[in-house]
């Protein structure tokens, strides 16, 4: 936990979906002020619907059970506001101003009937308080802001006339117009190229340097995450499995599931190797497993690891991890690639 009042505090989250399907399994963590936490997984393993959940945009199928998302205040705690079960007009007050939100397909959350600028400024005007004439000036410097060349042009220019990467940073410009306090990024590099992702992370680093914000970067690519992230959490079957330093957990990972990531993972490294893949399949959501949900593809499984519930283990130093031989055959050497791409 973080050792100022945080940003955001969400505690023991379950989310069902469809027909009480449980997808997410009492999630617990906090970020703090300023502070980039990672949250990686395999598809499904419940990463989107954490922060659908923390953005009140669970879908028409979804509802959280029990637990508590908290959106903290200022410096003092000030402000704090309980988004568990908050009325439609509380999340119409916090989305875009204190919560914002960057996804995967820019496309689909621009309108493709008016320009990019008309969009922005609508957003510093309605949420923002501005006048239409200093809304407009205000939605240029945010272009330039974001690196978008010649931003004056940009302004008159609609979704179908500009890149991919050009539509996300247009999307990250909305997203913190309103200087939010927390930054949701949902796999928003995942469909650009290789240079144009590699500049939206450092766009993102320097965002969060100069704006002041806290990030929560879901992704399932772990090079993303030591490039850009403090912390970690990693997700699988519905459950934090362990969470730390992204120094720490990426160099010594203590759970399995962790380990498997590592040795699926190209960070800091070109060589060209075998494809290699983690055996098997992720439960599904809902399926009832009394133990650990990893134990059928894990190689270190025992009798005591399917019998009955894990609990995320303190392991002291911000560490955490949810085995029940994290003590006897989890500690590997460091990864020295990791390191070196880890982010400050």
């Amino acid at each position: 936990m973080p050792e100022s009042p945080p940003v955001l505090e969400v505690s023991d989250l379950q989310v069902s979906v469809g027909d009480h399907l449980v997808a997410v399994h009492d999630v617990s963590f906090a970020i703090g002020r300023g502070e980039s936490v990672g949250l990686v997984g395999e598809s499904g393993s419940g990463k989107t619907l954490t922060c659908r959940a923390v953005l009140g945009l669970l879908p028409a199928t979804g509802e959280v059970d029990h637990g508590r998302i908290v959106l903290g205040g200022g410096e003092g705690g000030d402000d704090v506001v309980e988004l568990t079960g908050a009325s439609r007009t509380t999340w119409n007050q916090v989305r875009g101003s204190r919560l914002g939100a960057v996804f995967q397909d820019s496309a689909s959350y621009l309108n493709p009937s008016l320009t990019v600028g008309h969009q922005l400024a609508e957003q510093l005007r309605v949420k923002g308080g501005l006048g239409r004439a200093r809304a407009r000036a205000r939605a240029v410097e945010l272009f330039d802001e974001v690196g978008l060349h010649d931003p004056a042009s940009v302004f008159h220019q609609y979704p179908h006339q500009l890149s991919g990467g050009m539509q996300q940073r247009v999307l990250i410009a909305i997203a913190i117009s309103c200087e939010p306090e927390l930054l949701i990024a949902d796999e928003a590099t995942t469909a650009l190229d290789v240079v144009i992702q590699a500049e939206i992370l450092a766009l993102l680093r320097r965002l969060r340097e100069t704006h002041g914000l806290s990030l929560l970067l879901v992704t399932h690519d772990l090079a993303v995450v030591a490039e850009t992230c403090q912390r970690i959490l990693v997700m699988y079957g519905g459950q934090v499995v362990e969470s730390g330093t992204t120094e720490e957990v990426l160099a010594r990972p203590k759970h399995p599931y962790t380990q498997a990531l590592m040795g699926v993972a190209t960070i800091g490294t070109w060589e060209r190797r075998a494809l290699e893949v983690i055996p098997g399949q992720p439960p599904a959501a809902g399926e009832e497993m009394p133990g650990c949900r990893f134990a059928p593809r894990c190689r270190w499984v025992t009798e005591a690891c399917v019998s009955d519930p894990v609990p995320l283990a303190d392991l002291g130093e911000g560490r955490a991890a949810r085995c029940v031989r994290v003590d006897d055959v989890l500690d590997g050497p460091a990864t020295e690639t990791v390191l070196e791409g880890a982010a400050p």
